[in-house]
């Protein structure tokens, strides 16, 4: 996996063979990046980076100087990773890691964020879970943006508060956005 762009642009770290998580794929992270740097200014953000894997997405957004990032994964060894590769890059200043589920964690935490960006693994049956708690708990500051990336097997299009998707090859992006009247 490589940062794509920012201050750390072209930065490179290998995933060990068998990590429990599956990194968004350069392809479909470089297009998501293209989206949202036309839609929002990406400078000094609250992130919540949920089911954050490797950190990939996480890195990309310090990289860019995006602010604060917070990144939740369930999975002790994905949290070290992250630890570990944010210390080696160092934007570990910037990152905090928690170790919760991450439906627990959006149903008790008392915070707003500008961006909440979430990967679950494809096959779990959550993802519209994720979208109720973090519209029914108002997680979002105003025109605050929740993006879950996706298989092509799961439609989002009906929930509330959907936008738009994108679609990379297998990688789906819902965008849900709560509209102005």
């Amino acid at each position: 996996m490589r940062i794509i762009s920012g201050i750390l642009k072209a930065r490179r770290f290998s995933v060990p063979k068998n990590f429990p998580s599956r990194p968004t794929t350069d392809f479909a992270k470089e297009g998501l990046f293209n989206v949202l740097e036309h839609q929002i200014d990406l400078f000094d953000l609250e992130i919540l980076d949920l089911c954050a894997g490797t950190g990939n997405i996480s890195f990309e957004f310090l990289s860019r100087e995006a602010g604060n990032v917070t990144a939740v994964d369930s999975n002790v060894n994905c949290i070290r990773f992250i630890r570990k590769n944010a210390a080696q890059l160092g934007i570990e200043e910037n990152l905090d890691t928690i170790k919760t589920d991450i439906l627990a964690y959006l149903s008790k935490i008392d915070r707003k964020f500008d961006l909440i960006f979430a990967d679950p693994p494809y096959d779990v049956k959550f993802h519209a879970e994720i979208a109720k708690i973090v519209f029914e708990r108002s997680l979002l500051t105003e025109n605050g943006l929740l993006i879950i990336e996706h298989g092509k097997f799961t439609d989002l299009s009906q929930i509330t508060h959907f936008e738009y998707l994108r679609n990379y090859g297998n990688v789906n992006f819902s965008f849900f956005r709560i509209q102005e009247d």
